[in-house]
């Protein structure tokens, strides 16, 4: 066997998704030598099969429907969805899954890439097995950083393991559009997914467990629900798949708890996704699995690897790889914070935890991490709900109501929507935000600047929201509160 390559970094970075590339690419201009290694394409998951492919697939349907609920317009939409042309659209997005570009960025940034299979063999050692053959052993001056994202998890159905499913990526990457598709899981990515595919033309089914998009607050849920049932989406809530087996003609059937059975051409499962652990050597570094079998790691807020032996911090994990909030914006955000926090630790800069809200800190982590829901309507939040701020001990109050406002009539007849804010009563200062209907994800960033930057209320209440606008809302939920 040829002798493996040996090469130093300062920065090891393991995977070239959106999130690794952000953490070497502020390690660089901090002045660090930084190698990614990837198996897959550059760009990773965020790219080619999750948020701009189902973003993509989205948007048309979106946008018709939108013409189809404005007087004027409506009598001007003649067609359905080409679904061939969204197809395209898509594929555009995703590069046609080809990553030259991201390379040649990676390039351009003054970053090494190796593509490969990696894993640790020793504090600040990894090893890689290169898809062209050859070996590597690359040694991390001062960084190692996990950045492999997640990977999807799989239910426990009887059959499961012995049919062709569809997982996310092969939904969002779909060439043709089944004639019908069954959805498993109520969460972010199957509700958005079943109601593209409705609109391009399918017959969805969309069974869960519990009700659609727990996480979310039921009232926003439910305008979510109206919406996927007004696309022809048959809504299975509450409910057990107990069994998947494959047809003779190429079919499947789902055995649903309390008998009831669906047919279906594809089958999409989409339950959740844990962070991807597996296979990078962890255990010679000292993380063992726990009890159940599950590799998951512990981050203090610079994104630092808590647990291992040794007083020289060398590990890091970010994204959904660190497991705290597998979204690609706050991974991130998580990735600026850690690569500047890698370089002021090689420099001397930094020593221990980094202080809240610095530079060096994902402090928005436990306070305020937005996300928005691509449905039609959308759903858009940010920081906690009244649940999860009493539970963190927070004297907290909400207010809510309709979106019934001035700028909300003109968007679309009969527009349907729903506010809320969560208020920490001893601060007066907003703990979170809720928003839905169409077009209101872009209320949230004003939503976060408040969450982040603390305003008091008495001070918030003189932003005034411009009219006609659906911004309005603000003002209402403000008198609603009393100001």
């Amino acid at each position: 066997m040829p002798e493996p390559v040996k090469q130093e970094f300062d920065v090891v970075v393991i995977g070239a998704g959106a999130v690794g590339e952000n953490v070497a690419d502020r390690a660089v201009q901090g002045g660090l030598s930084v190698v990614l290694v990837e198996a897959e394409l550059v760009g990773g998951e965020c790219s080619y099969w999750a948020c701009m492919p189902s973003k993509a697939l989205l948007r048309p349907g979106t946008a018709l429907h939108s013409a189809q609920t404005t007087p004027g317009a409506k009598e001007a939409v003649t067609r359905t969805l080409d679904a061939a042309a969204v197809l395209k659209r898509r594929d555009h997005f995703t590069s046609n899954w080809q990553d030259d570009s991201q390379v040649a960025w990676v390039k351009d940034s003054g970053i090494d890439l190796i593509r490969g299979h990696a894993w640790l063999t020793a504090p600040k050692a990894v090893q890689v097995a290169g898809l062209d053959g050859t070996s590597h052993l690359l040694r991390a001056r001062h960084a190692v950083v996990l950045a492999t994202g997640s990977m999807p998890n799989m239910p426990p159905i009887e059959g499961l393991e012995d049919v062709q499913v569809w997982g996310t990526r092969d939904a969002t990457s779909a060439s043709e559009i089944p004639e019908r598709l069954a959805v498993l899981g109520g969460g972010v990515a199957g509700t958005e997914l079943a109601q593209a595919f409705a609109r391009l033309g399918s017959a969805v089914t969309l069974v869960a467990r519990s009700r659609l998009l727990g996480n979310y607050p039921e009232e926003a849920a439910s305008l979510v629900a109206a919406g996927l049932r007004a696309d022809g989406v048959d809504i299975r809530l509450n409910t057990v798949t107990e069994g998947i087996t494959a047809n003779d003609d190429g079919t499947f059937s789902l055995q649903l708890a309390g008998g009831s059975t669906v047919i279906a051409d594809k089958v999409l499962v989409s339950t959740g996704r844990h962070p991807a652990l597996e296979g990078l050597g962890l255990e010679s570094v000292g993380i063992e699995p726990d009890s159940h079998g599950r590799l998951t790691l512990s981050t203090d807020s610079s994104g630092l690897v808590e647990g291992i032996p040794g007083d020289d911090p060398w590990l890091y994990a970010v994204g959904d790889a660190a497991g705290k909030n597998l979204l690609t914006h706050q991974g991130k955000y998580e990735a600026r914070a850690t690569g500047d926090a890698i370089t002021a630790r090689a420099k001397g800069e930094l020593t221990g935890r980094p202080a809240d809200w610095s530079r060096y800190s994902q402090t928005a982590n436990q306070h305020a991490v937005p996300n928005v829901v691509f449905t039609d309507p959308e759903v858009a939040t940010v920081g906690r709900t009244l649940e999860s701020a009493r539970e963190d001990g927070y004297n907290a109050s909400s207010v809510e109501l309709p979106i019934q406002v001035a700028g909300s009539s003109l968007h679309s007849e009969n527009y349907e929507g729903w506010a809320q804010l969560v208020v920490d009563e001893d601060r007066k200062v907003l703990l979170g935000a809720t928003f839905a209907g169409p077009d209101v994800a872009e209320l949230l960033h004003a939503a976060t600047v408040a969450v982040v930057g603390e305003v008091p209320l008495d001070r918030l209440w003189h932003a005034v929201p411009s009219y006609p606008t659906i911004s309005e809302v603000w003002l209402r939920l403000l008198e609603k509160y009393g100001l």
